[in-house]
């Protein structure tokens, strides 16, 4: 005879499934009065319904020739499986605690997208985010009054506007709402999403980021320049692309934000095929803003 399960298939445990209304109505309110505990719950529910997807796919590796597998008793085994992944969700195997961190990490450094900031740790050859010994903060008028001047030296390098630039440190950090931080905390101040290759001798720090590889998304760990400074990030980004063959007809685009954002994009400096098109709508934002200052 098959045992009988001792709790209820729905809602058992400390979380409660998700699958049960009742407890996603609850987990809903939840996380908007704890967001804290509400992701702990949410990875608990994640990490009890991976449980059930393996416990499932161990059981299709068995022999289909038992006599009690008919598909009442088939039923009862899956509802006795879910009872067992949330036991084991409940008691914790490690993965609920790793979703936990892993989300935020993202959510302290990972940039939003609108229909002007979008997200540089998704879109660019380098990441995201900038920082500062006083994190930008605000709205987006705020970030480029802050910005515009420290862009100055580096759009009289390179000969194109300011706007340009500020645009393009506004999409890669989300109008600086959004860090690129060091595992510890550390501001890296990388306006630009500008990685650390071979010749970078400078500091750095590893973020996961997200690079398209023929047109696909992928989360990838990836090497980042840090700074001490904004300054130091607007003049390594002048020497980059002021140094680089690949971006000369972008600094030779004159007024023309569209083109400055194309020839960028097709010189490589973002995998996202979409980049070009964020950019120059960044970029004329930040025109907009500063013309009705």
């Amino acid at each position: 005879m098959l045992p009988t399960p001792t709790a209820p298939l729905m809602g058992s445990g400390a979380a409660g499934l998700a699958i049960d209304a009742q407890s996603l109505t609850a987990l809903k309110r939840q996380a908007k009065d704890a967001p804290q505990e509400a992701t702990r719950k949410a990875a608990t529910q994640f990490e009890a319904l991976f449980m059930g997807m393996l416990l499932k796919s161990m059981r299709e590796t068995l022999p289909g020739s038992d006599p009690l597998s008919s598909e009442s008793a088939k039923t009862y085994t899956g509802m006795l499986d879910t009872q067992l992944s949330q036991k084991l969700a409940d008691k914790g195997l490690g993965l609920a605690d790793m979703i936990v961190k892993h989300l935020e990490r993202s959510q302290s450094k990972t940039p939003t997208a609108e229909i002007s900031p979008a997200s540089a740790a998704a879109t660019t050859a380098g990441g995201v985010s900038p920082s500062a010994a006083t994190p930008v903060a605000g709205t987006p008028q705020d970030f480029v009054t802050r910005m515009r001047s420290q862009a100055q030296e580096a759009a009289r390098t390179l000969g194109v506007p300011a706007d340009f630039i500020v645009g393009q440190a506004a999409l890669e950090t989300g109008w600086g709402k959004h860090e690129i931080k060091g595992a510890d905390g550390t501001n890296s101040r990388n306006l630009f999403g500008i990685k650390a290759g071979g010749n970078w001798a400078g500091k750095t720090v590893d973020v996961l980021t997200t690079e398209y590889i023929n047109g696909v998304p992928r989360k990838l760990v990836d090497k980042f320049r840090a700074y001490d400074s904004y300054a130091d990030a607007f003049r390594d980004y002048a020497k980059l692309i002021g140094g680089s063959a690949r971006y000369v007809a972008a600094t030779q685009a004159g007024q023309d934000a569209g083109t400055f954002a194309r020839r960028l994009a097709a010189g490589g400096y973002a995998t996202d095929p979409r980049y070009a098109d964020k950019l120059t709508r960044v970029i004329q934002h930040t025109q907009q803003m500063r013309a009705n200052a």
